[in-house]
């Protein structure tokens, strides 16, 4: 096996390794795509930081979008109810990019929306693959180890 290893170019051997964190290191992303959205939420609402988007009205499109990323982001954060809310978050980048963004020009990089259109296509991502670190696995594995009869059910539910 040391052979073996020695004879694959470094770079090969690195995504070997780092392969078999794939389930962690998808956790990391989605908690880390979670935290900025949250921070917009809680701008909107809280006005912590207080920024250009403070006290928002939920009547407004960007006030809407502001109930979703404060909800939706401890959501990500702890991994409750992962791939719906990443899903819903898809469509509301989306939109903030075709919206807010795609009037000021065509190009994402010219427009400011760059940002948005890939947080897009990262939470449609984590619609399908949420990582290992979440609430919903979390209690899949300790109803793992107790006799509810409902146990099973539980632990199927948690799939990477």
């Amino acid at each position: 096996m040391l052979r073996e290893a020695a004879s694959r170019p470094a770079t090969e051997v690195t995504i070997d390794v780092l392969r078999s964190y794939t389930p962690q290191l998808l956790s990391v992303l989605r908690i880390m795509s979670g935290l900025p959205l949250w921070q917009h939420g809680t701008g909107k609402y809280l006005s912590m930081p207080i920024g250009p988007m403070n006290n928002a009205s939920p009547m407004t499109m960007r006030g809407a979008a502001g109930v979703l990323e404060l909800i939706g982001g401890p959501l990500l954060i702890l991994g409750l109810f992962t791939r719906p809310t990443a899903f819903i978050l898809s469509g509301l980048t989306a939109v903030a990019c075709f919206y807010a963004h795609a009037p000021d020009g065509f190009f994402p990089i010219l427009n400011g929306g760059a940002l948005a259109a890939l947080d897009c296509f990262l939470f449609l991502f984590l619609a399908a693959a949420h990582g290992a670190w979440t609430a919903c696995c979390a209690a899949a594995k300790m109803e793992a180890g107790s006799h509810l009869p409902f146990r099973r059910a539980w632990a199927l539910k948690c799939r990477h």
